[in-house]
Order: C-alpha cells, then structure tokens, then sequence
C-alpha cells in the first residue's frame, strides 16, 4: 500500500518538476527598422502638406503607447520568470529535492515521502508564480496583436494621405507660404482668418494665437486658440453652440480664406484631406482635449 502511494507521488512530483521549467517567450523580428521606415514617411508627409497632420498624430501616439505596453510586459516577464528560477533554485537546494533520485529510489519510503512533502509544501507558492507568468504571457500576445494593429493603421494613414498629394499641393499653390510679420508673430494670413472670425462671432472669453517655442502651428504664427470658457472650464450650452457654430463656419469657409484644419471638442477636421470630422485621441483634461476652445490653423 505504501509502495504504491510512493509512486504516485513520485510521478505528481516529476509533473511539478516539468511545469516549473518555464519556457521563454518565443523571440520575435524587431520591428523598429518597419517603424522607423514609417516614422519618416509621417515626417515626409507633415513636411509637404506643410503642417500638423493630427490623424497621423494620433497613429503615431497610439503606436507609440502599444509598443511601449509590449516593453514593459516583455520585462515584467523576464523578471517574474527569473523570480521563479531563483526561487526554484533556493528551494531545491534547502529540500534537497532530486526528481530522478525520487523515481528511482528503493529505500526506506519514509525519506522519499519526506522529500514529496517538502515539494507539497512549496508547490502551492510556486504554482501562483507559475500562473502569473502565464497570465503576462497572454497579456505580451494580446498587447503584440494590438501592437501590430496600430502599426498596420499607421501603414493605411500615411498610404491614404499620399494618395491626396495631388490635391493638397494645389491648395498648398493657391495659398502659398506666408512668413509671421515681426509685430505680432503671426502670418497676415491668420491675423485675416482671426480679424473675420472675431467680427462675425462675439468671443466674450480670449483667444490666444502666438506661442513661442510650440513646435507646432502655434509657435509658427499659422494657429490661434478661440476660448469657449475661461481656461480648463468646460463651456456651458450657450458657448459650446457657438463654437459648435464656429468649427461648421471654419469647414464652410476654409477652402476659400486658407484654413488648413479645426479642433474642436476632441475631433478634428483637416481641410487638406476633406475627411470629416475624425476622434481624436484622448490626451489627458479638457484644454488638451480641446473642450474648452476651438482651434483654428491656417495655411
């Protein structure tokens, strides 16, 4: 009787000794070389179309965000996994645990009983290190997929806007380049968009154009910031219509006084690529969001 529990526990042992060698996530090809690739094609892009495309934005950002999920689980598996080893490792050696000495010994079966109950005690701990482990794999897999996904969107975005250079270098013709003039900082052609925005709707809060230093249509004189409330307030029923009024009049207006895109309430809308209104991806409070103004840039 006793023989015959001794080995089954030999055999439930030498299972656990096979669970817990952990294999290693299978290596995937580095995509930085495709990244990279397509990083400079967005940059070619925002070059020609001569500003901010917020589209390839937002794929940008949301590239960046899913690789960087996939870093951060890549490590976290690595270290849980070198946890259990050492933890295995230390356990081994303190109850001098043999998985072949255990099948294949013919003594008193008191001392092979001794050595399973040594595994019994600690098979519980090291099978939730085991379990966590499996969970950050299914969760690198998952954040991968994702991973690909926006990047593949990325792919598509730059492929569609390349498909309208030819439009947008004809509105590019049209409105041509202007320089910001040395009083305010801005191009005459936003002082003009500005001066007829403010004439056709009152604008009882502020707004706000030059920004010195703002790698975008800011610090280039070609942007300006029409406040719906007083900063990080989100605007009451009354000033969220007018400046639902004022996006609708800037898509309207824009082809022919040289508005290039609006952002408003979280969406935007480029004129160059006559795509609609798109969402635009979360960035954190009201203002970044675009809640509490509408942004107006121009060519």
């Amino acid at each position: 009787m006793r023989s015959g529990r001794v080995a089954g526990l030999a055999a439930a042992l030498l299972a656990l000794l096979s669970v817990l060698a952990v294999p290693r996530a299978e290596a995937k090809p580095n995509p930085q070389a495709q990244l990279d690739r397509l990083t400079k094609q967005a940059a070619d892009l925002q070059k020609r179309y001569r500003g901010e495309i917020q589209s390839l934005e937002d794929a940008r950002r949301a590239v960046q965000k899913a690789g960087d999920r996939v870093k951060k689980l890549r490590a976290d598996l690595a270290a849980a996994e070198d946890r259990v080893a050492q933890f295995y490792a230390g356990s081994y050696m303190t109850g001098n645990i043999d998985g072949a000495r255990v099948i294949s010994y013919s003594g008193d079966p008191d001392m092979i009983l001794s050595q399973v109950a040594t595994v019994t005690y600690i098979a519980e701990e090291k099978n939730q290190r085991l379990a966590y482990i499996g969970r950050l794999i299914e969760e690198q897999k998952a954040a991968k997929k994702l991973a690909d996904r926006k990047v593949a969107d990325l792919r598509d975005e730059i492929k569609d806007l390349q498909a309208k250079r030819r439009q947008v270098d004809e509105l590019l013709k049209k409105f041509g380049f202007q320089t910001p003039d040395a009083g305010s900082g801005l191009t005459p052609r936003m002082i003009s968009v500005r001066n007829v925005i403010m004439q056709r709707f009152p604008m009882p809060f502020s707004v706000g154009c030059l920004r010195v230093g703002d790698p975008g249509e800011h610090g280039k004189g070609r942007a300006c910031d029409f406040m719906m409330s007083t900063g990080g307030r989100m605007p009451d029923a009354a000033s969220q219509a007018r400046g639902d009024a004022l996006a609708q009049w800037c898509i309207e207006n824009g082809r022919q006084i040289g508005i290039m895109y609006i952002i408003w309430r979280q969406r935007y809308y480029d004129i160059r690529t006559g795509a609609g209104w798109r969402q635009m991806s979360d960035r954190g409070g009201i203002t970044a969001n675009h809640y509490d103004h509408v942004h107006v840039s121009v060519f």
